[in-house]
């Protein structure tokens, strides 16, 4: 018979004796002893309960932007009947989602009452925006046909531009921000960000008829405030000049006033800097400071040309 101490390590030979012979596993390396992954397994289920799931967020926004912007839907134009159906069934399943965030749980009582009540002011005030955040689209779509010499009609700038796509998601996400309602409006933006390469938090203010043209790298934070008639090429930063913790919940990214444009991959940082009114940030500007309205800023820079037959010299190459 075993001693009390040796069975331990004998229970241990054997459970990994038996995961070992499985194929699958043994294939894919030395198996791990049980216990290890039924602590891991363990550990794993103490978190992300309540948490959003990530596909149901993405089904979510690909519902509402694919109702109020049939280009963007993978179905057939909807009847206006077909449509209304369709907002109010997304009204629904945006309260559900909402549910945990908001404190619900399983249980009756009155905290339940109050959450049930706070999850139906979110369904409510979300409907309410609707018509708001597809007139701004609308209004957006239209600025970028206009500014686009590329653009051919409203219906192509809504359904090709990921410039359009990234602003329409950001709209819809910043309602739901503006209702209190945690993580689902930064899932709704990571999932334009991932079919766009424009990076927008939800929090961010963004006027009227903005256009981002082409827009890979296109980065807007928390705190921006842009104004009407902004346009954006790619690359633009409108950042932080510090991502210290302590700073939440401040002012930490830059105003952009009226009819501003910043050009491709220029940056502009810092919750103090305002760029005024009808002003033109330049290519690969760095701006941490702000500038009067009509200001023209760009970068400088020295370039030499020459023709090829043209004797070489060595030393103008500086590495």
């Amino acid at each position: 018979m075993l001693s009390e101490e040796a069975r331990p390590a004998a229970a241990d030979t054997a459970d990994t004796a038996v995961v070992a012979s499985e194929p699958s596993e043994a294939a894919a390396g030395p198996a791990l002893p049980r216990e290890v992954v039924a602590r891991l397994a363990e550990r794993i289920s103490l978190v992300g309960h309540g948490f959003p799931v990530k596909r149901d967020v993405a089904a979510l926004t690909d519902e509402l932007i694919g109702v109020l912007f049939p280009q963007l839907s993978s179905e057939p134009p909807l009847s206006a009947r077909d449509a209304a159906t369709r907002l109010l069934r997304a009204r629904d399943e945006l309260g559900r989602i909402a549910w945990p965030l908001l404190g619900g749980t399983d249980s009756l009582g009155s905290s339940a009452a109050a959450v049930e009540a706070d999850v139906e002011r979110v369904m409510h005030g979300f409907v309410a925006s609707l018509p708001d955040v597809h007139q701004r689209s609308l209004e957006d779509a239209a600025a970028i046909l206009a500014g686009d010499p590329a653009a051919e009609s409203l219906d192509e700038v809504i359904a090709a531009y990921p410039g359009f796509l990234a602003i329409a998601t950001h709209r819809v996400a910043h309602a739901i921000h503006a209702l209190g309602v945690p993580l689902v409006p930064r899932l709704m933006a990571e999932v334009a960000h991932s079919r766009s390469g424009i990076d927008i938090h939800p929090g961010a203010t963004i006027g009227r008829r903005f256009c981002i043209d082409h827009g890979t790298g296109v980065v807007i934070g928390e705190t921006a405030v842009i104004g009407d008639d902004v346009k954006l090429y790619q690359g633009v930063t409108l950042g932080a000049l510090s991502v210290a913790k302590t700073l939440a919940g401040t002012r930490r990214h830059p105003t952009i006033g009226d009819r501003v444009v910043i050009y491709a991959n220029a940056t502009v940082l810092g919750g103090d800097t305002v760029i005024g009114t009808d002003s033109v940030i330049g290519g690969n500007v760095f701006l941490t400071t702000s500038v009067p309205p009509g200001s023209l800023v760009y970068q400088t820079s020295s370039h030499r040309v020459r023709r090829q037959k043209d004797d070489f010299d060595g030393a103008d190459f500086v590495i």
